[in-house]
């Protein structure tokens, strides 16, 4: 598997997961709220903050009939125009290099989305440390090739993607001569559910592409973050907002500063827990061995008389003979007067 930096982070499982705030369009196209963002993203400890760079008119076309319009009932974004959403959520390109600055001043990492060649051409321009192709977007092997080829690692969402799109994908980047590649499991629900996360995806998406494999969750909370690091997540997106109740395009499913701060927290624990494949106990726990059960004299037990249930039990500490030689002990003679609350050794009996 080609080792992976992003900046000069190293990516993958002997490293804690990689958290990114993704800004989306949670900034409401306020400036100072984007700034505060990255401020509280950096404050919450996460490694990166991610922006999307788009147009409404490199998004799709401003005609306005049902097929340029979301009719999904469900959809968050139900009854909107294709172009009004893409609108209302676009970071203005003006933005892009202050919000990078700002992120760089917190020692946070920071890149995009792209969505087409020009945004590409644009974000390596500005010295972006990798670029991260959208689920949406992962058939779009023109847009996938043109990042490519500026040598930086891709980071990759398969939301909606079958074998054949990824390897697709993969293959695309591949003939470009970029093996920095990054999949994220994804479910482009919004929000997605936990019964259709199906994290157990994560590592047969290794094994299937040899490359790290992170998730980028669009479930409420941190649970299936979490848990995905168990299965060798070594990256991690989020949305994120400062505020859910005052909106945002993605507010309903995006993590609040608190939440963010547990994430990274929860997801550095569980990484650690992984730990290696031990038997036989930890050091620390070797102190713990004395309060396991032994062999004890229960009463006072006079020379010659016999061992029995009567005058020795298997009870806490261990510093008598193991209960596994209980048949071996029973019946024997003992030499000495034996005091009761003496641990039972191999010398005391005939």
């Amino acid at each position: 598997m080609t080792d992976i930096f992003i900046g000069d982070r190293k990516i993958g499982g002997e490293q804690p997961p990689f958290i990114i705030a993704e800004l989306s369009g949670n900034h409401n196209q306020d400036f100072d709220l984007a700034i505060k963002m990255v401020d509280e993203a950096a404050a919450c400890g996460a490694h990166a903050i991610k922006l999307q760079t788009y147009t409404a008119d490199s998004m799709t076309l401003n005609v306005k009939n049902e097929i340029f319009t979301i009719n999904e009932a469900d959809s968050l974004w139900y009854g909107e125009s294709l172009h009004a959403l893409y609108q209302k959520a676009a970071t203005p390109y003006e933005w892009h290099e202050p919000l990078f600055e700002r992120a760089k001043s917190h020692g946070l990492l920071a890149f995009s989305s792209p969505f087409d060649e020009d945004a590409v051409a644009f974000l390596d321009e500005l010295q972006v440390p990798c670029f991260k192709i959208a689920s949406f977007e992962l058939t779009d092997i023109p847009l996938i090739r043109a990042a490519a080829k500026t040598g930086k690692p891709l980071i990759m969402s398969t939301g909606m993607a079958s074998l054949t799109d990824i390897e697709e994908a993969v293959n695309a980047a591949k003939a470009c001569g970029n093996d920095s590649i990054i999949l994220l499991k994804c479910t482009s629900t919004y929000p997605a559910k936990a019964s259709n996360t199906n994290l157990n995806t994560i590592p047969t998406l290794r094994n299937a592409f040899g490359c790290e494999v992170g998730l980028s969750d669009h479930t409420q909370g941190i649970g299936a973050s979490v848990a995905s690091v168990a299965l060798g997540a070594s990256v991690i997106e989020k949305h994120f907002v400062l505020d859910r109740q005052a909106g945002g395009v993605d507010a309903a499913f995006s993590l609040e500063p608190e939440e963010l701060r547990a994430l990274v927290k929860e997801t550095n624990t569980a990484w650690h827990a992984l730990g290696e494949v031990k038997f036989g106990g930890s050091v620390d726990e070797e102190k713990a061995k004395q309060y396991r059960r032994s062999i004890f004299v229960s009463q006072t037990v006079r020379q010659g008389e016999m061992l029995s249930k009567d005058n020795i039990r298997i009870v806490r500490p261990a510093f008598g003979l193991a209960p596994k030689h209980w048949d071996t002990v029973l019946g024997k003679r003992a030499k000495c007067d034996l005091p009761a609350g003496k641990a039972l050794s191999w010398e005391d009996f005939e």
